[in-house]
């Protein structure tokens, strides 16, 4: 059984972290909330999401799992405006996700999850954590986009800063440790990350807090909450490695 109603933005968010990294995915839903993790096809980026069910206006779910086609879904949705409510039912006899915006039903096909990969996270031990707002490090972002395909993330113990280069132009992003909500850098760190997956991870946080965990040349972990802190994503980045 699975029963439940939500706000369409929700589930917009849902989308908005998953699919730049992948198409479909693998959805656990348990008596307490759904949650879900998945690789990218280069195997360069990871997404672990929680979504509680306290997020939901109403939620029955037993545990099962279920195969979701992201495209197809976002294509109902850009039927709802944010603030619609999206009720969720599950179908067993047809294997299908019946979902209501208003008037509008639509029975959409799931995927078989036999051959979906269940990814597990790795334990990363990345010295230094910074907590920030979103909409600096787009703005970094943004800037750094039109000079490089690459960023530069450093932190030590007196700040933050993202650094871009590219043939001519050089971008700097500096914060200050007084700028950040939260810094714990017992030693300096810097690692290269492409612009393009950064860029997709920080695109869904709304003007939120996002916390980052960083280590010399090694993956970064980014984490924000989304549904009023009912939900939560990780995002694993693999570095590059700067060629000698």
């Amino acid at each position: 059984m699975f029963n439940a109603k939500v706000k369409a933005e929700v589930l917009k968010n849902i989308i908005e972290a998953a699919s730049p990294l992948v198409n479909e995915i693998k959805l656990n839903i348990k008596p307490d909330g759904i949650s879900f993790r998945a690789v990218d096809s280069a195997h360069v980026a990871m997404i672990d999401l929680n979504l509680n069910s306290k997020a939901f206006e109403e939620y029955k779910a037993d545990e099962m799992e279920l195969g979701i086609d992201l495209d197809k879904l976002n294509g109902i949705l850009r039927l709802a405006s944010p603030n619609d409510t999206v009720s969720l039912e599950y179908d067993e006899e047809t294997h299908r996700l019946i979902i209501r915006i208003g008037n509008l039903v639509r029975k959409m096909g799931l995927i078989d999850t036999a051959g979906m990969p269940d990814p597990k996270v790795p334990n990363l031990n990345l010295p230094s954590k910074v907590i920030l707002k979103s909409n600096e490090l787009s703005q970094g972002i943004k800037a750094s986009q039109a000079i490089s395909d690459h960023i530069a993330l450093l932190v030590d113990a007196n700040g933050f800063e993202l650094y871009a280069e590219g043939d001519t132009d050089v971008v700097n992003l500096r914060l200050p440790k007084d700028l950040l909500s939260k810094l714990d850098a017992p030693q300096k760190c810097k690692s290269l990350f492409s612009i393009d997956y950064f860029s997709s991870m920080i695109k869904p946080v709304k003007d939120e807090e996002v916390t980052i965990f960083l280590g010399n040349d090694n993956p970064i972990k980014l984490e924000f909450d989304f549904a009023d802190k009912n939900g939560h994503v990780t995002y694993l980045l693999a570095p590059r490695i700067e060629s000698e």
